[in-house]
Order: C-alpha cells, then sequence, then structure tokens
C-alpha cells in the first residue's frame, strides 16, 4: 500500500472528528514516479445514500456508482452506449435470437482475498457467471434486479426460470437460454446486477457480503465506514491495460465521501477537496451558469465544466385507472381521463422558457415524445410533440366543458426538490384557466402513492436502467402495470401492445427504430404523460484530473463501462492541507 494511502487509512480507523478533515487527501508529486504514471487517490461525494456493496442490490445511482468500480461483467457499455466485450472476451447470438454465447477472457481473476486458499483470487469461470445469475433470480436473495432476467430467460411451465437456462458448457464457454427473443437483453447485461461475483464470498459472509466485497474490477474493497467514507484500493492484478499496455488502473485509490447537503458538497468541490462532482441544485447552478446555459465569465477555467444528454426524463403523469382513486382524487381523475384535458395542460406549458428561467438551459425542452434525446429513436421530426400553444389549449379546454363559469381544479402531486417547476407550471395553467394546488410529499410518500394509484396527476422521473428506447417506452405496456411494473398511468392501447411485442423481437435495427417512434407516436397523441424536459447532467471535474469523460448514463468512468475509473489519472500537485 503506498505510504500516504496508509497513513489516511490510520486516520480514519480513529474517531472521524469533521469530515471536512478526511476529505484533504493530498500529498506532492512522487519524483520517484516518472509524470506519464502519477498516481493518487480520486475523491468524489456521494450525497444519497449507500446501502450495499453487493451488485444484487444495485438498484440506484449510490449503489451502482460504487460495485462499478468492484465488479465486472460479461459486457459493458463503449462510449457510444453500445454493449461491447468486457470479461467476455467474445459473444455471439444465435440467427432466432434464443441463444446468447460468451467465451470468456482468459486470466481473469477474482480479488485477493481471505475466502481464497492462501488468501490468492483464483480465475473466474462460466460456472461463476452460471451461480451469480441464478443468486439474483433465488428468492433467497430477494434481490431487487431479478427482473433482467425474470420473464425472458427460458421457464418452467409454473414462470421459474429453468434449470438450463444458464449453462456453463466448459470452463470459458457460458450460455443463456432466451424463451424468445429480446433484443435489449445484451444492453441489461451491462447493469451491475449481471456483474459476476465468487460464491466463496457469499458463501462465507451470507448477508455480509453487502460489506465485505470481492470481485473483479479495478479496486478491491478497504474500508467502509457507513455514512462518513468509502475507501477502495488499486487491484493490482486486474486484468485490463492501456493502449501501451501499462497496467490499469492509473490511480492508487478511490476515495468516497457522504456528505449529504448538497451546497455542503459544492463547497467542497469549490475549495478542491474533492475531484468530481456529479449534477449541481438551483443556487450553486447560479453561480455557475448563466441563464442561457453558458458558463460564467468569472468562473471559465477555474475547473472542467461538461454538459451533456442524461438519460433521463422528466414528466407529469395522469393516472388513467380510476380503481385507487376517491374522493377529490377520484373527481380530477374523471376530468383528466378526458384526452382533450390532458393534450391541453400539455399545450399550455412554454417549455423551454421554463428551461430558461428556472433551470439554466441545463436540459433540452420536451417537445417530442417520451423517449429521451440521447437515444437513436428520438427525433422531433418524425415524433413532434408539444409546443407552446396556449390559445389551443383554451380550445380543448371548452370543448371539454371548462371555462369561467366552469373552471378545472386539479392538484398536482410532486416533491420538495421540484416545488420551483411545479409553481412555474402553476402559473402557465392558470393564464388558460386551469387551476392546480401544488402538494408537496416527502420522496418515499410521493413514491408509494403514484406506484399504487391514488393520485390522479403527478411528477414523476425515468432514469433509463439500460440505453434503449424499450425501456422508456415499457411504462406504457399494458402488462407492466404498476406497483409490480412499471407502467405507473396505467396506460392501456391495444395498437401499442402489439407494437411494443414487435418491437422488442425485431432484429433488424432500422425497423426497431421506426416501431419505436410508431410507439412514441402514440404517447404523444393520447398523452398519458407530459414530458417536460429530457435532462442533461452537468459534471464538475478538478483541472487536474485526465481521462474522465461523460456518458449519458452518468457514470463516474471513461466511457460508459465497467472499466470504471481505470483510465483516470489525478495529476499530483501540493496541498498544504495534508
Amino acid at each position: 500500500m503506498p505510504p500516504f494511502l496508509a497513513r489516511w487509512t490510520s486516520r480514519i480507523a480513529k474517531p472521524l472528528g469533521p469530515l471536512l478533515a478526511l476529505l484533504a487527501l493530498g500529498g506532492c508529486h512522487d519524483a520517484t514516479r516518472p509524470a506519464a504514471d502519477e498516481r493518487r487517490v480520486f475523491r468524489y461525494n456521494q450525497p444519497e445514500a449507500l446501502t450495499s456493496l453487493d451488485p444484487a442490490f444495485a438498484r440506484n445511482q449510490a449503489n451502482w456508482w460504487a460495485v462499478g468500480q468492484l465488479y465486472s461483467g460479461l459486457v459493458e457499455l463503449d462510449s457510444t452506449l453500445l454493449p461491447t466485450p468486457a470479461l467476455a472476451r467474445t459473444f455471439s447470438i444465435s440467427p432466432d435470437g434464443r441463444v446468447y454465447t460468451f467465451v470468456l477472457r482468459p486470466g481473469v481473476r477474482f480479488h485477493d482475498s481471505d475466502v481464497f486458499p492462501g488468501g490468492k483470487g483464483r480465475e473466474v469461470k462460466a460456472a461463476d457467471f452460471v451461480y451469480s445469475f441464478k443468486r439474483i433470480l433465488a428468492p433467497a436473495t430477494a434481490s431487487t434486479g431479478g427482473w433482467i432476467f425474470r420473464g425472458k430467460v427460458l421457464e418452467k411451465p409454473d414462470g421459474t426460470p429453468s434449470d438450463t437456462c444458464f449453462v456453463a458448457a466448459n470452463d470459458s464457454t457460458l450460455r443463456i437460454h432466451l424463451k424468445e427473443p429480446f433484443i435489449p437483453f445484451l444492453g441489461i447485461l451491462t447493469m451491475p446486477y449481471a456483474y459476476v461475483v465468487p460464491h466463496e464470498a457469499v458463501e462465507k459472509y451470507g448477508k455480509d457480503f453487502r460489506e465485505h466485497p470481492v470481485g473483479t474490477g479495478p479496486f478491491r474493497f478497504k474500508l467502509w465506514d457507513e455514512g462518513n467514507v468509502l475507501l477502495y484500493e488499486r487491484n493490482p492484478t486486474y486484468w485490463r491495460r492501456d493502449r501501451q499496455g501499462r497496467p490499469l488502473p492509473y490511480l492508487d485509490a478511490v476515495a468516497i465521501s457522504f456528505l449529504a447537503d448538497r451546497k455542503t458538497e459544492f463547497l467542497t468541490f469549490m475549495q478542491g477537496k474533492l475531484d468530481f462532482l456529479s449534477g449541481i441544485r438551483a443556487g450553486s447552478r447560479d453561480l455557475i451558469m448563466n441563464p442561457d446555459g453558458t458558463i460564467r465569465d468569472d468562473f471559465k477555467g477555474k475547473f472542467t465544466v461538461q454538459k451533456v444528454p442524461y438519460l433521463n426524463n422528466e414528466y407529469l403523469g395522469f393516472q388513467l385507472d380510476s380503481a385507487n382513486l376517491t374522493g377529490e382524487q377520484a373527481i380530477q381523475g374523471r376530468a383528466l381521463r378526458d384526452k382533450r384535458v390532458r393534450q391541453a395542460l400539455n399545450y399550455a406549458l412554454n417549455k423551454p422558457e421554463m428551461l430558461t428561467y428556472i433551470l439554466n438551459r441545463v436540459g433540452q425542452a420536451g417537445t417530442s415524445g417520451f423517449v429521451p434525446a440521447a437515444l437513436p429513436s428520438f427525433s422531433e421530426k418524425l415524433v413532434p410533440g408539444y409546443t407552446y400553444q396556449p390559445q389551443k389549449a383554451r380550445q380543448l379546454l371548452r370543448a371539454a366543458g371548462y371555462g369561467p363559469q366552469r373552471p378545472l381544479r386539479l392538484r398536482l402531486s410532486t416533491v420538495l426538490e421540484r416545488k420551483e417547476i411545479g409553481e412555474y407550471l402553476q402559473k402557465q395553467w392558470a393564464d388558460v384557466g386551469v387551476q392546480v394546488q401544488i402538494d408537496i410529499n416527502q420522496s418515499a410518500a410521493q413514491q408509494d402513492l403514484v406506484d399504487n394509484g391514488r393520485v390522479a396527476f403527478f411528477a414523476k422521473s425515468w432514469l433509463g436502467d439500460y440505453p434503449d428506447a424499450e425501456n422508456y417506452l415499457a411504462l406504457f405496456y399494458s402488462p407492466n402495470f404498476s406497483p409490480a411494473g412499471p407502467d405507473k398511468t396505467h396506460f392501456k392501447n391495444a395498437a401499442y401492445d402489439k407494437l411494443y411485442d414487435e418491437a422488442r423481437r425485431t432484429q433488424d435495427a432500422a425497423k426497431r427504430t421506426a416501431l419505436y417512434q410508431a410507439m412514441d407516436r402514440i404517447i404523444v397523441e393520447e398523452c398519458p404523460v407530459i414530458s417536460l424536459y429530457y435532462d442533461e447532467v452537468v459534471r464538475l471535474t478538478q483541472n487536474n484530473v485526465r481521462g474522465l469523460t461523460p456518458n449519458p448514463m452518468n457514470q463516474p468512468a471513461a466511457g460508459a463501462g465497467a472499466q470504471g475509473l481505470s483510465l483516470v489519472i489525478v495529476k499530483a500537485v501540493c496541498r498544504t492541507s495534508y
């Protein structure tokens, strides 16, 4: 272990004291290392709570980011969001789209750990993937990721996965058998849920595997003081090398802090005590960016600012199923089941103006369908959406029976972080005669109300699980009704369902894109949701960081793949705080 890392580890074993002191992970350039091989600690903050370092529970961004540095999967996403080999050296798909064959890369080893004889990590075999995938599906695991295989892989008559859905033909060859073609399947396999784990570690630690991770990634676990700090060190047996044949990762360590307050997080970054910051809130955004989205002159050059499309759609939803609506919500539900009312509420919104006044143009106005702008099937020309037309909104409301003598009254259910946007929308709807009250809920309560169909009108977002339009269009496929599935509006349309079934089996990319766009046009016409904006992510890095490129999945990686932070270099600078 590098001396500076050992010193820092000994410090955090003691009472922590103020967290900011822990983030001062600096040090001067080590003259014994060549300039091209400078290695240091990469420091970032995770404001959301981290619950597990087990890939089986990587359901949120905090867990996803953390396990992404420790583990690897068969495939990963490249910089264009296409699946590319990772631990699988090659892969192939049968002509009927039902059998996926992966040939593993030789020599890949699990991290050194005392779960193995002599503490030396053993080589990864095809049977390890069979074990890992079956573990995800096992009821005893209670993984949140079983859906990546359930309903897709070969099943028994009772609907449970077949014993032969995952097959290790030999130590280096893995086959996955699907019950029918599912084109986005390779993209799903890039998710952390599909990372490989050793049975030895799971068997030894049981539920405590969450805090004793053993993977194949560029970094290995060192220490986790929950709520304060998480520390990884360089994996000396990592399989990947750079283009010059040098071993990766370049970094010695990754240190993750857990400052929950966004203002404190931003201040810590501005003080140079964090190397990377993803996402900035309104107050901080105004300090950096002008209303038109450009960088303020007094901040130019102080650090690197990157703004890229993000696979997230911020939207408003209408509950089209009256089953669980009661009282005032039921009355609103009846009004909102009139398509003309939903369309009027959409036409009443000036979305580009909203982005300018509230979000410093971080995002793209939702003037197309539901599929976000970062995906190939997005097309404002082929899927035209709603533009700001207040007069048309008033006409549709009159046709639906609403006007000055009978105003439409609604309640929009949202959360505190979306309050400012809600209040802006409230004023726009008032201009066309619609009275909307904003109801602010805690995040958990909002999720429960929406998932169980107990609010008629709600604000939500959908962050893609994998980069395929199918993942967004699944929100309107009627077999996916919430709470079990993602169709939170309970939208049901026979023509839409038929197109969805056809699209997920169609292997021709151009034809599949056309089907996606046809589905998106139905969503625009029927308006079960209002797409407010297709999100963008703003990432800040210190000027001495190299190799960290943004991606629409917003992973802290060089590219979007499981190589994680392995290509990142933090050029050493002297820090008086260390």
